[in-house]
C-alpha cells in the first residue's frame, strides 16, 4: 500500500503490478561477500498483488523458479500473516542485554525464545489476529504457521519453535542495529497497531515493543512507520480497506 501511495502521489501511468510474499522463502543467513547459508527451505509462501485480480499473473511469473509460491487471497492476507513481524521485534528487543554482552553468540529461536518469551509473542499474535479480524480477515497463527511452512508441531508455541529443525543453528543478530527492529518494526509493527486504532482494536503488547525499539534506537518509530497516513488508508472504514486489496479501487487498475 506505501508503494501504491508512492507511485499515485509521482503520477506513474507504467503497468506496474505491486505484489508482496508473506515471507521469504528461505530460513537464511549472509555469512560472507556474496555467500549465504541456507538453513532451510519453506514449503508454501503466499503471494499477493495489489490489486489481488493481478496476483494470477506474479504466481505464473514465479512459479518456474519458486514453485513454493502460492496466491492468497489478497495484500492483506500476506501483510498480516508475515510472522517475521511477531517473531523478530520482541525476542531480540527482549534478549538486548545478551545480544550486546555476546555479539549474538547463541541460537536466536532455539535459545533466545524461552517459555517467557514466547508468551509476550503469543499475546502480540493475538494482537495482530484481532486487528485482521477487524477487517474481516482470518489471520494465521504463528503456531499454525510454523506447521505450515516447515511442519513444525508442538502443544504450545514454544514447543513447536524449539521442533524446527529449520531454526538449528541461526545465530542471533550481533548487536542491536538490525533489521529485525529498524525493518519489521515500522515495516510490520506499527501498521498493524496503527490499523488497530482506526478500527478500535487494542494492541497494547505491540506498541509496547514499538516503544522500546524506539527507545533503545532513538528513532520515533511511530511517526516514521508505516501508519495508516503513509498507506494512504487513513479515514477508511475495513470495508474499504479490503475493497482496495481485492480492486485497487482505481480506475486505471484493471
Amino acid at each position: 500500500m506505501e508503494f501504491r501511495a508512492v507511485l499515485r502521489k509521482a503520477n506513474v501511468k507504467a503497468d506496474v503490478i505491486i505484489a508482496e510474499a508473506q515471507t521469504f522463502i528461505f530460513a537464511s543467513r549472509t555469512i560472507g561477500p556474496a555467500q549465504s547459508r541456507i538453513f532451510g527451505i519453506k514449503n508454501v509462501v503466499p503471494v499477493a498483488a495489489l490489486p489481488a485480480m493481478k496476483t494470477s499473473r506474479v504466481v505464473e511469473a514465479l512459479k518456474e523458479a519458486f514453485p513454493q509460491f502460492v496466491p492468497a487471497d489478497n495484500i492483506l492476507q500476506t501483510s498480516f500473516d508475515n510472522i517475521g513481524a511477531i517473531f523478530h521485534p520482541a525476542p531480540t528487543i527482549l534478549n538486548s542485554a545478551r545480544i550486546e554482552s555476546t555479539a549474538g553468540d547463541f541460537e536466536y529461536y532455539h535459545e533466545g525464545i524461552t517459555p517467557g518469551v514466547a508468551k509476550i509473542i503469543e499475546q502480540m499474535d493475538h494482537e495482530r489476529i484481532a486487528v485482521a479480524d477487524a477487517l474481516g480477515l482470518k489471520a494465521i497463527s504463528s503456531h499454525e504457521w510454523l506447521d505450515s511452512a516447515y511442519g513444525a508441531t508442538g502443544s504450545t508455541l514454544y514447543d513447536a519453535i524449539q521442533n524446527n529443525i529449520g531454526y538449528k543453528g541461526i545465530k542471533a543478530p550481533s548487536n542491536l542495529q538490525h533489521r529485525y527492529i529498524f525493518e519489521d518494526v515500522p515495516a510490520s509493527l506499527v501498521p498493524i497497531a496503527s490499523i488497530g486504532d482506526m478500527l478500535g482494536v487494542e494492541t497494547e503488547m505491540i506498541k509496547a515493543i514499538i516503544r522500546l525499539a524506539t527507545g533503545i534506537h532513538g528513532v520515533d518509530y511511530w511517526s516514521t512507520g508505516r501508519n495508516v497516513q503513509r498507506l494512504g488508508i487513513a479515514g477508511m472504514t475495513a470495508e474499504q480497506i479490503v475493497e482496495l486489496a481485492e480492486k485497487g479501487n482505481d480506475d486505471n487498475e484493471n
